[in-house]
């Protein structure tokens, strides 16, 4: 058994057809780790959907009325950049459940993993880059309001600037917003995080571990947040689409070991989201959600069993 569950439900896929954007990289996840013996069902735990009461903690009531109906602009369709559908919605609003399950779990286990989430581009009241709803700002405001936790810090390692949640965050000490990123790419308004790490194309892993590292463990000791929310996006990879840094898998698993570690060696609670990945071969995508949740048991003690075969990009 693993020292975590993961968060899991099949109507994460958005029905996106053929789209840049891998929707069905959550089933693929699920029967890699599976098919690989990393977990069993007994790992798995399905998330209830989120609340419209959840999602108006973040979102303003008119964006979640109308996505909820089906009247998003012409215009606004186009800034999410995918299109409607009822499974769709449905697949943000389980999704954010899910990310709101992974937070609770980690503040019992440690560590909560989400196969799914990460929609950081989302603001309150409109969604865009592929992102409808902010279930990362909903999970941790859910948590808030509940009295879990007071103050929240979100590490987002995406290629692409958090720029929703530090837009939703902005105004409030009780959560320091840390991104790191490609400058020149994805979004063109980058709000201000509390702590932004603007990097040149091409970066590799040497120097993206070394600003990453800084900037982290000087974010950790001096703020001390209850909970640390993990956007653990696959798309600094080097073959990425969508990306232009050049991190490694090795590099990309150093940075996981590096942000999950740090938190937990201060007995911070963890809670991992997936967020983008668009590698050409979607298995290089999967592999390398898979290798987060591989470092993150490791951190935990966890041990694979001598039959496992190698786990990377196949």
């Amino acid at each position: 058994m693993l020292p975590f569950k993961l968060v899991w439900h099949h109507g994460y896929d958005l029905n996106l057809g053929e789209h840049v954007f891998p929707a069905q990289k959550y089933r693929l996840i699920r029967e890699r780790m599976l098919s690989e013996g990393f977990a069993r069902e007994a790992d798995f735990i399905q998330p209830e959907a989120a609340g419209d009461e959840d999602m108006l903690l973040v979102h303003t009531e008119d964006w979640i009325t109308r996505l909820r109906a089906g009247r998003l602009r012409f215009e606004e369709i186009l800034r999410l950049e995918i299109p409607y559908s009822e499974a769709m919605v449905r697949g943000f609003w389980l999704a954010t459940g899910g990310t709101i399950l992974a937070a609770r779990l980690a503040l019992r286990d440690r560590l909560g993993f989400n196969i799914g989430g990460g929609f950081h581009h989302a603001y309150a009241g409109h969604g865009e880059g592929f992102c409808a709803v902010n279930d990362v700002a909903v999970a941790l405001r859910r948590l808030q309001h509940d009295g879990a936790i007071g103050r929240a810090m979100v590490v987002d390692c995406d290629v692409h600037h958090g720029n929703g949640t530090a837009a939703i965050f902005a105004a409030d000490p009780s959560v320091l917003t840390l991104s790191i990123h490609q400058w020149n790419n994805y979004p063109e308004d980058k709000p201000d995080s509390t702590v932004d790490i603007h990097l040149n194309d091409f970066v590799g892993d040497d120097e993206y571990l070394a600003r990453l590292r800084g900037a982290l463990l000087a974010a950790l000791d001096d703020f001390r947040p209850a909970l640390v929310m993990f956007v653990a996006g696959a798309d600094p990879y080097k073959e990425d689409q969508l990306g232009g840094l050049s991190l490694t898998l090795d590099g990309l698993a150093a940075r996981d070991r590096l942000v999950i570690g740090s938190a937990l060696d201060r007995s911070i609670p963890v809670a991992i989201v997936l967020a983008g990945g668009y590698a050409a071969n979607v298995e290089d995508t999967v592999a390398i959600h898979c290798q987060t949740a591989r470092s993150a048991a490791g951190l935990l003690g966890w041990q694979p069993e001598v039959t496992d075969p190698p786990f990377g990009a196949g």
